[in-house]
Formats: C-alpha cells, structure tokens, sequence
C-alpha cells in the first residue's frame, strides 16, 4: 500500500488537491482511502458530497462514555464509504481545550492500524491529509510513526505559502532520517498569478533537492465544484481541470522519488530567491 501525505499552509487548497486526486487515483481503478488528519473533518466533505462525516474520535469518546473501551469500535463506524468508491474517515481532534489535535490524529490512525483497516477495505493508496502550517510535533505524527511514506508539500506563489512549506520541509529533513519517509515532490494550487508560479514553484522545489509536480489553476470550475459539494471528477469530468487532476494522478502513480529535503535555512535567501521571480 502506497502512504502519501499532503501538507501545507493551512487554507492553501489541501483538501481540495487531496480530494481530486482520491478520485482521480480511484477512476484508474486503485482503492483509495482519504483520511482527514485535521479537527476541523472537512477533508472528505466533497468526496461525501458535501457532507462532514462522524469522526475516529467522536466515535471513541462515544464508546468510552457508554462504558466501553476503543475495542468496541467496528469499521463501519469510523469509515464512510462514498457513492464514488473512496473510502473517507477523519480523525477529528480533542475536545476544544483538552489535550493536543496532533496527539488525537495518531490515536486515530492508530486505531485504523489495530482494526486493520487498510487489510479490510483491500486499499491500494491511503492519502492523509494534514495540518500543516503550525510546525507542531503532534502533526508530524503521521511522518514520525511511518504513517507517511511519500510527502507531497502545496503551495501557490505567495511568499508566506512557500515560507510555511519551507518549515515544513525542515521538520520532514528532521524526521525522515528516521525510516523510510521521504518528500516527494512539490505541487501548486494557484492563487491567481501562474506566471510567477510557474517560475518560482519549481524553483523552490529544486532548493529543496526535488521536484515540481503540476499546478493546479484557479478556475471558476473548481470553485463551483467546492460550493456543490463535489470533486471536479465527478461534477465536471470532461473539463480542462479534470484532466489536470489525471494529470497529477499519473504523475504520483510514477514518481518514486523520496529524498531527505535541503530546505532554505535563511529567512534572507528564502526572500531573495523569492524576489529572483517577480516581475520586473
């Protein structure tokens, strides 16, 4: 099973990049599962058209306050299986103000390994998608307990996008000596200037001794897709975009790159690099 994570700034389009991809990695006849490592459990909402589904530790905390322990739980309980083939859960976090939304993600995912999730539902690719903005030791888990294996790093062209996956990437040099855990490449979700995201994008992904995978534009079709709920797949599967999505699918499904980022140590190199790109 290949085990790819989405990290990024937070609001960056993760769960939007994720989604797309779920679907168009399920159309290639793969089973895929998409786990939401975020408490806010909108990751799956358009792949559950449009629906925010119960998370992995609402159900626990059910569980226990009913008197029993996490063994009571039952798959169907945690993972919802989408008219489209993909199989959704979310981790959810704590209760707000109790303990670390990082620590619930791997409780989580944890328990998805005890009940032999990935085994049951026979799943090919498991994506997670997390919070990743806030360099948290609790949302490294994922990468710490070899959750994730292939590290896929969003961003557009605004500076504080690239800043935040920077940091990002500093976390992953730090954690992936640790096992077989590496990044795998850099993929855009434009905010509007492709131009210059075109030029910086693959520029910072090779500082950080990668690659640049695709850009996704921003387009209306997109936007249109995520206030009804649906991916671009299933809304739109003649479309530019939805052809971009396969695009990205194909790339994934053939990169077997994972390398030890090198990510800029200085604030000041990050901006001039940065700079190097603008318009004249």
């Amino acid at each position: 099973m290949r085990q790819i994570a989405i990290y990024g700034k937070g609001g960056i389009g993760k769960s939007t990049i994720a989604s797309n991809l779920s679907m168009a990695l399920k159309e290639r006849g793969l089973k895929v599962m998409q786990v939401g490592c975020d408490p806010k459990r909108d990751s799956t909402r358009i792949l559950a058209g449009g629906r925010l589904i119960t998370t992995v530790l609402e159900t626990l905390r059910e569980k226990l306050r009913m008197g029993k322990d996490e063994y009571a739980i039952a798959l169907p309980d945690i993972i919802f299986e989408a008219p489209n083939g993909v199989c959704c859960v979310e981790s959810g976090g704590p209760e707000p103000g109790i303990g670390c939304a990082g620590r619930g993600v791997l409780t989580a995912l944890q328990i998805l390994t005890d009940l032999k999730a990935f085994e049951t539902y026979g799943i090919d690719i498991a994506i997670y998608d997390v919070l990743g903005d806030v360099v948290c030791g609790g949302f490294a888990q994922p990468i710490r307990h070899g959750f994730a294996r292939e590290i896929y790093l969003i961003c557009s062209g605004g500076f504080m996008s690239i800043y935040a996956a920077n940091n990002i990437a500093k976390a992953i040099q730090r954690l992936a000596k640790r096992g077989d855990t590496g990044l795998s490449g850099v993929i855009g979700n434009s905010g509007g200037d492709e131009r210059l995201e075109r030029e910086v994008l693959p520029a910072f992904a090779q500082r950080l001794g990668s690659k640049f995978i695709e850009l996704v534009p921003r387009t209306p079709t997109i936007q249109a897709c995520e206030i009804k709920g649906k991916a671009v797949l299933e809304y739109a599967p003649d479309s530019r975009e939805a052809e971009i999505f396969r695009e990205l699918a194909r790339k994934i499904m053939e990169n077997d790159s994972r390398v030890i980022p090198t990510p800029v140590e200085e604030l000041s190199d990050l901006e001039t690099m940065y700079r190097e790109h603008l318009p004249k």
